[in-house]
């Protein structure tokens, strides 16, 4: 028999006839997962394909018996005798019986992209061996790109061009990282926040760090100066890039703080599964620690201020940092006081109630001047707001040796045992006093003793709070920071 003659069509888009829907849908199987194909396609349809073919041998039996003698013969053997088998196929107008899975498919029979895989012999000897192009990466990232959402499309990434670096502070970057903490935002490589950020880590610092597109591990010490892990600061990161191999332990996390004297913890904020999150992470993480590099960002703004009068503003009243006062000032007061180096008084960052965080922070800042006595009492005067605000005077020395100047040094901690319900000892009743004398013991009705008490917890409590400590932070129960800062500046 004659070989039918086949051309080449493209389906229209809004065509419904059989075949161009056949042929939307066969060159949908074969785009990758990664563009958007479906997950299943190379595996069902390599096994399609040998349903179809075995079909295509047993349907032709019958009405191609009478024409085989002469219509193979005469077509020849090997790749011709191939072709004609399936040509007579094609032309054939009995339809091939559809399976149980394929009830309502009609499109699906006999699809010439399925028939095309005959040739594979690869897929015919191992039809369930996933494709590796269309396999995940394992990447516990996405690649850079611009920033995604509503509205237009952000700027390239830095791929192929320098690294910009918009100007931010310490203070807006931790406040950008907390705002994904709230929010509790879903872990995904391939998702982008409402802001326009992937949410992965390395999306996450992007956001952090303000910059113009979505990077990830390999690309974002461009964006930093590497720096020693003893000179870390709020809004730094703690980078791996697994050169030999990104996609297996890569992860980044924004420096929040340390959470003990020892510098061996530190609050660490992060994206991961299965949601945003800050905890205290052991230094400099759980896994491949060694590998960790520090950076700082390069457009961090030092915080020198302006003496423009616009930026210069009158000082509002001792009474605005009172005790149990609550007000933008002090939340102004210490964004700066974190700008001139006094981010480690602040855990949880600066805000609006005045506590112990601001006191000893101003205080240190009010040393570095030179100034002892009541000129350092840690209660801003006008003279300590007007070197704030106008960015002048010395900045909080990097060491806390100097805030402490010739006071008694902290007694050892003895640990977190002497403190439990039930307990009784001399190191809670020592506790206790201390509590009042830094004025933080209103919840005892007799005055502290030796037995731990509820009392004892809530005014743990209550100074932990004053630290800027939250959650499990500030659960009253004091640790060896805790105990380190109550015991730092003996009265």
């Amino acid at each position: 028999m004659t070989v039918p003659v086949f051309e080449e069509y493209a389906p229209a888009a809004d065509c419904t006839c059989a075949g161009c829907a056949a042929q939307r849908r066969a060159a949908a199987r074969a785009l990758p997962r990664r563009y958007g194909g479906h997950p299943a396609a190379h595996g069902a349809r390599r096994a399609l394909v040998m349903v179809t073919a075995a079909g295509v041998v047993l349907g032709t039996g019958g009405a191609e018996a009478a024409s085989a003698a002469t219509g193979h013969a005469a077509e020849g053997a090997g790749t011709a005798g191939a072709a004609g088998s399936v040509g007579s196929a094609r032309a054939d107008p009995t339809p091939i019986p559809a399976g149980p899975s394929d009830q309502g498919d009609p499109a699906d029979q006999g699809d010439p992209a399925d028939l095309a895989d005959l040739g594979d012999p690869a897929d015919l000897a191992d039809p369930g061996d996933p494709d590796p192009d269309d396999s995940e990466s394992g990447s516990p990232q996405g690649t850079p790109g611009p920033l995604r959402g509503g509205g237009t499309p952000g700027p390239p990434s830095s791929t192929g061009s320098a690294p910009q670096t918009p100007r931010t502070t310490r203070t807006d970057i931790i406040n950008r990282a907390k705002k994904w903490v709230s929010e509790q935002v879903p872990y995904g490589m391939a998702k982008y926040w409402s802001d326009g950020y992937r949410q992965d880590c390395s999306g996450y610092v992007s956001m952090a760090w303000k910059l113009k597109g979505n990077e990830w591990t390999g690309s974002l010490a461009k964006f930093g100066t590497k720096i020693a892990r003893k000179d870390l600061k709020p809004g730094d990161i703690l980078l791996f890039h697994n050169k030999a191999n990104p996609t297996k332990g890569s992860h980044v996390t924004i420096f929040g703080g340390w959470t003990d004297y020892t510098h061996s913890h530190y609050s660490a904020y992060e994206q991961t599964p299965s949601h945003t999150r800050k905890q205290t992470t052991p230094m400099a993480y759980w896994t491949h620690s060694g590998s960790y590099v520090p950076y700082r960002y390069k457009g961090l703004s030092t915080g020198t201020g302006s003496t423009s009068p616009k930026a210069i503003s009158a000082f509002p009243g001792a009474a605005k940092f009172d005790p149990g006062v609550s007000s933008a000032y002090v939340t102004r007061l210490g964004r700066m006081l974190v700008d001139r180096g006094g981010e480690r008084f602040y855990q949880g960052g600066p805000g609006p109630d005045w506590g112990d965080a601001d006191r000893r922070a101003t205080q240190s800042f009010q040393k570095a001047q030179g100034w002892s006595g009541k000129e350092a009492d840690g209660i801003p005067g006008p003279d300590t707001w007007r070197l704030l605000v106008s960015g002048t005077g010395r900045d909080i020395p990097a060491s806390g040796s100097e805030d402490r100047g010739g006071s008694t040094a902290a007694p050892a901690f003895p640990g977190r045992d002497h403190f439990r319900p039930g307990r009784s000892n001399s190191h809670v009743d020592e506790l206790g006093r201390q509590l009042v004398r830094k004025g933080y013991g209103k919840h005892y009705a007799k005055g502290p003793g030796p037995r731990w008490t509820e009392e004892d917890r809530r005014n743990v409590g209550a100074f932990q709070r004053a630290q800027g400590w939250r959650g499990a932070e500030a659960d009253g129960y004091p640790g060896p920071e805790t105990w380190q800062r109550l015991f730092a500046e003996r009265t």
